[in-house]
């Protein structure tokens, strides 16, 4: 049996110094069969590292996977992924074992990315017996304190997209998109909109990873599963 990498727990002290533009990101995003975190599964996995503003495109991260819940025609309209498809894929074992191992200790990042993580944790939790260790950084609510925060733009106003989903988010900063959803496209759109804050979070003096990790956890009230569930396509 193939035994899973994982990474050290959480940020050392050292490591929440390091400054956001010699940092190393995993940007990812997933494909389910649905959004209930205790039946559905995970169909595709897509990834793509970045070192500080700079994303990788010769270190990518791409899995289907034969999920354990049956694929509906909801989900199948959303990302176009068929039974026939992944018949034959590994299972989620396979490829939370591959995924782990892509990541390594760099920081997860991900638009509504509480999503994922409850899927990728409940499967680390049966398979391996604990959580995913790596740090996580939602640009959900970076997002929406680039919209909400005149202290983001020094002082001044500006128009920010009104709708909260990725692909809103994505025309607004002239980033193309096409088609179906696709984790692989997902998680490379994801980057370059997370590419796009880091000037502004370095203008508005968050230059560590720490700084941004705090920012980013800010909106942990409530239930902030359901919150980004409003937010995401599956």
């Amino acid at each position: 049996m193939r035994r899973l990498k994982t990474a050290r727990k959480g940020l050392s002290r050292d490591d929440e110094g390091v400054l956001l533009e010699n940092a190393r990101y995993v940007v990812v995003d997933t494909e389910l069969t649905g959004l209930n975190e205790k039946k559905d599964s995970i169909v595709s996995i897509g990834a793509v590292k970045m070192k500080g503003g700079k994303i990788d495109l010769g270190d990518t991260f791409y899995r289907l996977l034969n999920p354990e819940t049956r694929l509906t025609a909801e989900s199948i309209i959303i990302h176009e992924i068929t039974p026939d498809e992944v018949v034959e894929k590994p299972d989620i074992r396979t490829g939370l074992a591959e995924f782990l191992s892509f990541c390594g200790n760099d920081i997860i990042v991900g638009f509504c990315v509480n999503i994922d993580m409850e899927f990728f944790n409940r499967e680390a939790k049966r398979i391996i017996g604990h959580t995913i260790h790596n740090p996580v950084l939602d640009i959900f609510p970076l997002f929406e304190w680039v919209r909400s925060d005149k202290g983001a733009h020094g002082g001044k106003e500006i128009n920010m997209p009104l709708h909260y989903k990725l692909y809103d988010i994505a025309k607004h900063y002239g980033i193309e998109v096409n088609g179906a959803h696709n984790a692989m496209i997902d998680a490379f759109i994801t980057a370059q909109i997370f590419q796009r804050f880091i000037p502004i979070l370095l203008e508005a003096g968050l230059k560590s990873v720490g700084d941004v990790l705090r920012l980013s956890n800010k909106l942990k009230g409530g239930d902030r599963f359901a919150v980004n569930r409003g937010m995401s396509n599956f």
